[in-house]
């Protein structure tokens, strides 16, 4: 991907500048009800399992098993749905940001059959965390279904190979998601996934260090 033009640049410099993206929520309307159900439903929702698997590693005590290695996995799958649930909420949508997700989805995917793999080899994993990661494999590719659906025409246009010129672009969304609900689902996110893994890291770490300090 070539390096962002200065268009590109002043393009996010003022990426507020459009109109904020009406999501109503007394539409019946298929777009506007699945727009509304990806935003208010499975994003935010996709945290209760986040957490409830926190739980599971903390009730196991994963420090003392497979500790840091597989906090570090956690990270890795964070981050490899975090980027393009990132660019899903701040971008266009175009070939390019497809292309993103469809290929973090893979990788989510085969980073989660390692992490239960590590897990099951260093502590007892229970059918009710199988259960919860279930979920937490699932979510990434109905958010990315979701998308695809809302925006079928650049679906077409990655299959095609992207002609067009800002089809591989990293270009901010020409009607931004409101301010609000960036704020509130940062939020949400943070206290949900962000705070409990990091804490979960930390521990795994000062676990570490005791053993070697003995």
């Amino acid at each position: 991907m070539p390096l962002p033009s200065s268009s590109e640049l002043r393009a996010w410099r003022y990426w507020r500048r459009g109109r904020d993206l009406d999501v109503p929520f007394s539409s019946t309307d298929v777009e506007a009800t699945n727009r509304r159900f990806l935003l208010y439903g499975v994003l935010p929702l996709w945290v209760v399992p986040g957490v409830a698997d926190w739980w599971m590693h903390r009730r196991s005590r994963i420090e003392d098993t497979s500790g840091v290695r597989e906090s570090a996995v956690h990270a890795l799958m964070m981050t490899e749905a975090g980027v393009p649930v990132a660019m899903g909420l701040l971008a266009k949508v175009n070939p390019l940001v497809l292309t993103v997700m469809g290929g973090a989805a893979l990788a989510h995917g085969a980073t989660a059959l390692y992490d239960v793999r590590l897990a099951s080899e260093e502590r007892e994993v229970r059918p009710l965390e199988q259960h919860i990661h279930s979920f937490l494999e699932v979510l990434p590719l109905s958010a990315m279904a979701f998308t695809a659906c809302l925006h079928a025409d650049q679906v077409r246009a990655t299959l095609a190979g992207g002609r067009s010129p800002g089809d591989w672009k990293l270009l901010p969304k020409e009607n931004p998601l409101p301010a609000r609900y960036l704020a509130g689902l940062a939020a949400v996110i943070g206290a949900g996934v962000a705070l409990p893994y990091a804490e979960e890291m930390v521990r795994c770490v000062r676990a570490r260090r005791a053993r070697r300090a003995r």
